[in-house]
């Protein structure tokens, strides 16, 4: 008996929404990054994307636990002498709470083609409402 292997064009999409509200941040990502690779469902391929489309929003209620909001970084390089710069969780969550979450789950899927491909499919919102209706997304508790 063969192996069913999924073809891209025969994957069917669906839309989730995710309230981040009070959630912590990594437990949430790993669910989020699971339904972005596909591998909830039945007909998961490694090598295509059949993953979901997750709408994530109140990230900037996100929920960090201990002292990451003061001891946790994200460090990145400008790409000049002496560019090295690190943005504390804590300002991050203050200003752009979206990019928390988006590279939080950046960071748990594949460093490839596909993991770029499967990152455009999540959509993340600092508030309440997001321009995603027409989708007609499902609501999606996690934890």
């Amino acid at each position: 008996m063969k192996s069913y292997m999924a073809k891209p064009n025969e994957v069917e999409r669906k839309w989730y929404v995710v309230d981040a509200e009070g959630k912590t941040l990594g437990r949430l990502s790993s669910e989020i990054a699971t339904i972005l690779r596909g591998k909830n469902k039945p007909e998961f391929t490694p090598h295509v994307d059949t993953g979901d489309f997750v709408i994530v929003v109140n990230a900037e209620k996100v929920a960090l636990t201990g002292k990451k909001l003061d001891q946790s970084f994200y460090t990145y390089h400008t790409g000049h002498p002496g560019g090295l710069r690190q943005v504390s969780f804590r300002r991050l969550l203050a200003e752009k709470p979206e990019s928390l979450v988006y590279n939080a789950v950046k960071g748990m899927l594949p460093k490839t083609r596909l993991g770029r491909q499967m990152l455009t499919k999540l959509k993340v919102y600092a508030g309440p409402n997001h321009k995603h209706e027409a989708q007609q997304p499902e609501a999606l508790e996690l934890l």
